[in-house]
């Protein structure tokens, strides 16, 4: 389970966050929505140890990001930003995650598998394509196996059939039992994939709840996220 409380952070004198508070449950898919510089990145951060909040707490699985033994085992995240070296197979890539955080080597042909990069094993990263550099992203996360999942627009730069894979595959991870946090700016993918939602704006969350609870009297997810950050800022923009 993901759980946060009342996080506040303030960046370069500016608050990014204001008393964030939301739960992402197992066996769901949660999405998170909000416009460019509401604070998603900046929760996400939080959650994984990458930032401290200036108040409240953030735990995956019970304690905080910095408190996990074996952190891989209990929460695989895919975020924009990071991977694999350049000169590095996926294989060895893999191959390096796994020894430097105690995880056996037979899970690296598992998850290749998994992600469809097992005939691209040998291929240097530096030769992926966007689509398959978020691939093997995916694959790092789950090379422990963990019972939560947070997954920052993981079908950017898939194809069409990337897409739906990618949507399948969360819902089957949510089937078993998994936690699933997925950050998305596609509003339509999400509503085809998301059991709860969770929207941020300017730091604070505009609403919460299932995707049906969100959704309201809407026709869309996309006109209930608009008037959702319509309301908590005044109709500004």
């Amino acid at each position: 389970m993901i759980t946060v409380e009342h996080v506040s952070k303030t960046k370069g004198g500016r608050l990014v966050l204001n008393e964030v508070s939301f739960e992402a449950r197992p066996g769901r898919v949660t999405g998170f929505l909000g416009p460019n510089g509401a604070g998603k990145t900046s929760t996400l951060r939080v959650l994984l140890g990458m930032d401290r909040p200036d108040g409240g707490v953030a735990l995956v699985g019970g304690r905080p990001y910095q408190r996990l033994d074996r952190p891989l085992t209990t929460v695989g995240a895919l975020l924009d930003g990071g991977g694999a070296h350049r000169s590095r197979t996926a294989r060895a890539h893999l191959r390096w995650v796994a020894a430097s955080n105690g995880l056996p080597r037979h899970r690296v042909g598992e998850v290749l598998e998994l992600v469809g990069l097992s005939g691209d094993a040998t291929s240097r990263a530096g030769r992926f394509s966007l689509g398959m550099s978020r691939r093997l992203g995916l694959a790092t996360a789950l090379l422990g196996d963990p019972p939560i999942l947070i997954l920052d627009e993981p079908v950017n730069g898939l194809d069409p059939a990337g897409i739906r894979w990618m949507r399948g595959f969360l819902r089957e991870e949510a089937a078993r039992g998994r936690t699933v946090l997925l950050s998305s700016h596609l509003m339509g993918e999400l509503a085809e994939t998301a059991d709860d939602v969770v929207v941020i704006d300017r730091g604070r969350i505009a609403g919460r709840g299932t995707l049906a609870e969100i959704t309201g009297d809407h026709p869309n997810l996309e006109e209930a996220f608009f008037a959702l950050t319509a309301a908590s800022t005044g109709g500004a923009w």
